[in-house]
Order: structure tokens, then C-alpha cells, then sequence
């Protein structure tokens, strides 16, 4: 081992180097991880070469690790500092097009000259187990992760409306939809985004939806983020209810229903209107002529705002369609709205709207005078909007009846006859793993021309390497 040297003063230039070169021959930081100790993993994001070099937010992230791998390793324990290159990515390839070379060539110039940055830093550093994710020895295993969830029916191939960069030349995840820009590109002479159907590869999360819901409760988590997980899962017990399009609108609408689903069918009596998602296949279909210029210019604005905006913004906009449904429990004909405070992407798109029970419909009545009508009766006064339990009122043969029981009374006369049926919902969205353009991990599918999808399992399945790489696509 290196003995230690005491300094009268520091000579930074002189003595880091002499040092770290020390720390590099002997494998100080090298950790042995069968060795008896107990383990520790400092683990932090890999560094994302995009660039020619770390900056401020990568001292300040990878100093902090560094802190706690060394703590541990005082208190005795095999600590490892791990290091490694989230090297595939949109950044990554834009950086190699502007240098003029393909992404391969840049990666094989930046990384080293990370290295040297990293080892001036003083990081205490596991060299010797270092990864990069574009090496197909690394991502020979991604494509393994990939083959084994397709083969158990888990990874699927699916078209969605996604939104797209005409600029950047792929798709957009929500947050990185500012303001109708991409975020690379929000200067005022570039494009606003636009929504395109494009097919992608997807992981079939939603399978594990009540796994995940449930080990969310006993995780040693922070009351907050364990709300934010649970929210973000969004598990609701409801039922799918048909309305039926009234005679006005038949001409217009020739599957005749609009389905939507409710945590709340015993507030059936009090939907007075319905609202669709801007986006919903059903609006050019229902919508009159008189209402369709209006309704045309509303879901050409919506298309513009991310599902966070809409659902965060107090102040609630809509069009009528021209168009009226038949409330299944009680036959009467009641409007239908579009709105982009309803999204697609949840439940069927369409609600049915009962403002004396739920806030945001009772702001939308509010706006555009629609009517209220109270059917649950409990502590809250009868003027102000109310989601409690309660004994129905204003709802026919059930008034009377404790809303829970009500709720599923109605529930099982509707599916009787063929209007209704039980339903679970849930927010959580099956995860897209194709977003990349050229430099990312390729999936390893063969689409045939005589056999359809085949997967091929002989891998890695290397990227190659373009001879003229350039920005035009």
C-alpha cells in the first residue's frame, strides 16, 4: 500500500496526479464482491455522454455517491462505486450528426476524455467493472431481457398516437412537450409538435397493476411518494355504462352508444350532460354541421396542451357537439360537450358528467349553465357539490336506498340489460421501449415478409454502423 506523505502546503497540480495514478496501479477502489463483508452499493446514474465533458451538475451528483461509498467503506463494508456510460440516446446522436461523425466514432473520442475527468475528481471508482450501454456486450443482455418478456407474451407491438418532433424526427414523451414545443426546440420560429400514429414496441406493465398497487403500501417510503406511486397506478372499481345516441343524432352516428365509465353509477340519475375528450374517434361522427367549424378549431387547440395541462388547469373551456345520448336508468335526453379536461387515455374518453357530485363537471356547469341535480343526500348542504356516501334522493325506485347499495342495485339492472357491466380502470400506461431514432439498443425482431414477426435469438444483434451519417432523414 501507498504510504501517506505529509504535505506543509497542498500543491494541487503536483500531488492529485502523483496520487490518483497510485490509486489507479493498486485498485483501491476495486471491490470485491464475494468477499465476507456486507455489501454496499453507492449506485447513481450513469453519466449520459452527450457532450465533451462533465459539468457542475455531474460533480455535484457523483460527489455524493462518492461521499457515501467511502462512509460504508470506513464502516467496514465491500463498497462499491459503480461507474459506467447510458451511452444510446436522441442527445447523443445529435452531438455526433454536429461533429460530423457517426455516434460509434464519438462515443469511442468522449468516453475516454470522461475518464480522465472522472479520475480528476477524485472518485473512488470501480474501473474495473465499468459498462457502456451501445457495447453489444452490454446490450446483448437487454435484447435477452427483451426476447424472454416476448416470448411470455409481455413485449408487444402496438400503434398510438404519440407526440412528434418534426425536427428531431421521433416521438416526444408528455414532459417533453413544452408549451407545443419540444423541448430541444422552443425558440419562436420552430414547430409546434403534433400528434402522429406510430407504432412501437411496448412492455405489458399494466398485467402487474395490483402487484405493484400492493407492495406500495408496505414499502419503507415516505407517506408523499408513496401517494404519488399509488396515483400514478390509479386503480378504479367502477362499471362501463352505454348511452345510447338520441333519434337527433342517429343520422349522424351510425354505432349508436357512447360508452363511459364511472366509479359512481349510482349517481346516474344525476348525469345532466356528457363530455368527450377532444380526441375521441366518436366527435366528427356526432358532431352537427352548425357546431362542427367550432368544435373543429377546440380539438386543434387541444391537441397542442399535454394530459398534465389539461388536468391541471382550473379554468375549464368546452364545445357543444350539436348532439344528445339517452341516460340509460331513466331514458332522458342530455348534451354532449367536448372538453379537454377528459383524456383518451383514461377509461373510454367520454364521461358522464354529474356536477352535483363531482367538482370539476360542477365547474364546468357553472360555466356554460348547465343543470344540477342533486341524487345523493348526505351532510353537505344540497347547494354545494358532494362525493360522499349518502341515501339516494331524486333517482326513482332507489330513492331510499344507502348509496353503496345503490350502486350496485343499478349496476346489476343495467347489466340485465346489456347496458352496463363491472369494470376496473387503472391510470398506469404500458411502457413504450422503442422512442429511439437510429442510435439506440436494436430490438431483435425480423419482420418477414413470409413468416410475419419472427424474433431472432441468436444476439446480440449489433447495430450497424452507417457509412453517411448526417441530419437528413
Amino acid at each position: 500500500m501507498a504510504i501517506l506523505e505529509v504535505y506543509e502546503t497542498f500543491e494541487s497540480e503536483e500531488i492529485e496526479p502523483k496520487w490518483q495514478a497510485v490509486w489507479d496501479e493498486e485498485q483501491v477502489y476495486k471491490a470485491d464482491l464475494t468477499s465476507d463483508k456486507p455489501k454496499y452499493i453507492a449506485m447513481s446514474m450513469f453519466n449520459y455522454p452527450s457532450g465533451a465533458g462533465i459539468h457542475i451538475g455531474h460533480a455535484m451528483n457523483y460527489t455524493i455517491s462518492d461521499v457515501m461509498a467511502r462512509f460504508k467503506r470506513q464502516q467496514g463494508f465491500e463498497s462499491y462505486h459503480p461507474v459506467g456510460w447510458d451511452a444510446f440516446g436522441l442527445p447523443a446522436e445529435n452531438y455526433a450528426i454536429k461533429a460530423g461523425v457517426s455516434p460509434q466514432q464519438s462515443m469511442a473520442k468522449i468516453i475516454p476524455s470522461y475518464h480522465t475527468q472522472y479520475k480528476a475528481m477524485g472518485w473512488s471508482n470501480d474501473w474495473s467493472k465499468e459498462i457502456s450501454t451501445h457495447l453489444p456486450e452490454y446490450y446483448r443482455w437487454t435484447q435477452w431481457i427483451f426476447a424472454e418478456m416476448y416470448k411470455k407474451g409481455l413485449a408487444y407491438q402496438d400503434s398510438r398516437m404519440q407526440w412528434w418532433c418534426t425536427k428531431c424526427q421521433t416521438v416526444l414523451a408528455n414532459e417533453q412537450v413544452i408549451d407545443g414545443k419540444c423541448w430541444r426546440h422552443d425558440s419562436a420560429d420552430d414547430p409546434e409538435v403534433n400528434k402522429k400514429e406510430v407504432k412501437q414496441w411496448f412492455f405489458k406493465i399494466t398485467d402487474y397493476a395490483d402487484e405493484l398497487l400492493e407492495a406500495t403500501y408496505d414499502l419503507d417510503w415516505s407517506e408523499v411518494v408513496k401517494t404519488a406511486q399509488i396515483n400514478w397506478i390509479g386503480k378504479s372499481e367502477g362499471a362501463e355504462v352505454s348511452f345510447a345516441m338520441a333519434k337527433e343524432t342517429e343520422t349522424r352516428d351510425k354505432r349508436q352508444e357512447l360508452r363511459v365509465f364511472t366509479t359512481r353509477p349510482d349517481t346516474l340519475f344525476g348525469a345532466t350532460f356528457m363530455v368527450m375528450a377532444p380526441e375521441h374517434p366518436l366527435v366528427p361522427m356526432i358532431t352537427s354541421d352548425e357546431q362542427r367549424s367550432e368544435i373543429e378549431a377546440y380539438t386543434t387547440e387541444a391537441a397542442k396542451k399535454d394530459e398534465v395541462t389539461r388536468q391541471e388547469n382550473k379554468e375549464k373551456t368546452g364545445v357543444f357537439t350539436g348532439a344528445y345520448a339517452v341516460n340509460p336508468i331513466n331514458g332522458a335526453t342530455i348534451p354532449i360537450w367536448v372538453a379537454d379536461y377528459v383524456l383518451m387515455g383514461y377509461g373510454t374518453g367520454a364521461i358522464m358528467a354529474v356536477p352535483a357530485h363531482d367538482e370539476r363537471d360542477h365547474e364546468f356547469a357553472e360555466k356554460f349553465d348547465l343543470p344540477v341535480l342533486r341524487v345523493v343526500k348526505n351532510d353537505t348542504p344540497d347547494e354545494e357539490c358532494s362525493h360522499d356516501e349518502g341515501i339516494m334522493m331524486n333517482s326513482g325506485e332507489y330513492d331510499g336506498m344507502a348509496s353503496s347499495d345503490a350502486r350496485e342495485k343499478i349496476v346489476s339492472d343495467l347489466t340485465t340489460k346489456g347496458l352496463a357491466e363491472a369494470k376496473t380502470n387503472y391510470k398506469i400506461r404500458d411502457w413504450s421501449v422503442s422512442r429511439q431514432r437510429y442510435w439506440g439498443a436494436p430490438i431483435p425482431i425480423i419482420h418477414c415478409p413470409k413468416d410475419g414477426i419472427v424474433l431472432d435469438e441468436n444476439l446480440p444483434v449489433v447495430l450497424p454502423e452507417l457509412r453517411r451519417f448526417c441530419a437528413e432523414w
